[in-house]
């Protein structure tokens, strides 16, 4: 595993992939690795329940890769300069595209944050992080974050 060269990073823009990035920085600085910032664009949306709804698969993908793009340059600005960094646009089921990213990207390290579902929540959403775990043939750092009301 050592040394670590290539470190890819899965984020949603949410506070835990926050986190996670942040933790993924500290290690590519430590390493001088460069840091892969990545989201996936799930294929499908969520369906209304309008029986007029017309689903529009392709407009939906670009207009989602199109915020995605935006977003993932705002994460990036965070990345101090000195590290090499490079950002990338996945699409499909979560953890399934991040276990491939990681290995088109030659990743050394996943570093992935959990969001702290418990209960029927994880029951029914499950984790992608515990996904990536089982799929993964890479080492796979899980950040823990938990909600203040949960510690």
């Amino acid at each position: 595993m050592l040394p670590l060269n290539t470190i890819l990073c899965p984020v949603d823009f949410s506070e835990s992939s926050n986190k996670a990035f942040q933790n993924a920085i500290e290690m590519a600085t430590h390493f001088q690795a460069t840091i892969v910032l990545a989201h996936v664009v799930p294929s499908v949306p969520p369906i209304p329940a309008d029986p007029a709804y017309v689903f529009e698969g392709p407009e939906y993908e670009r207009l989602q890769q199109a915020e995605a793009e935006k977003h993932l340059a705002i994460v990036a600005k965070a990345i101090p300069p000195r590290l090499k960094a490079r950002t990338i646009i996945g699409s499909g089921d979560a953890a399934e595209e991040i276990v491939r990213l990681a290995t088109t990207e030659v990743a050394d390290l996943i570093v992935i944050a959990t969001h702290g579902l418990t209960g029927w929540r994880h029951l029914v959403f499950g984790s992608v992080a515990e996904k990536v775990i089982r799929m993964s043939d890479r080492p796979v750092l899980v950040i823990p974050v938990h909600k203040p009301e949960e510690k």
